[in-house]
């Protein structure tokens, strides 16, 4: 059966899902998984929600890029978030920042990727 999801099996056979093929970032050659990227800039004290997907680059083919949103009265700088992942991320898988005051939602309260700005 496919599914879509990227997953890995370790030692003990236990599954881990990693992240949905039609999300997954190519930038030069290194695979990127979004979901990853995101867990980590949610363990930030500032960040509220975030969503990330890759955006076109010229040089690697795409690249991440982070839409947050911060918590009420949260002061943070973009290239401080950047710092905080690159504690926990290759260099490679560090995105762009950019902050948004909401993310796109459907009714369900699902975030709509597809309707965050490409550039």
């Amino acid at each position: 059966m496919y599914t879509g999801d990227h997953a890995y099996r370790d030692d003990d056979g236990y599954f881990y899902i990693v992240g949905r093929e039609k999300e997954l970032i190519i930038s030069g050659g290194y695979n990127i998984y979004p979901r990853e990227i995101e867990e980590v800039l949610q363990g930030h004290e500032a960040v509220q929600e975030v969503a990330v997907i890759g955006v076109p680059d010229a040089n690697k083919g795409e690249v991440p890029k982070a839409f947050v949103t911060l918590k009420a009265n949260a002061k943070i700088t973009g290239e401080e978030l950047m710092e905080f992942c690159g504690r926990s991320l290759a260099r490679y898988k560090i995105p762009k920042i950019q902050f948004i005051a909401e993310l796109p939602k459907n009714q369900t309260g699902k975030i709509m990727k597809k309707s965050l700005p490409r550039e």
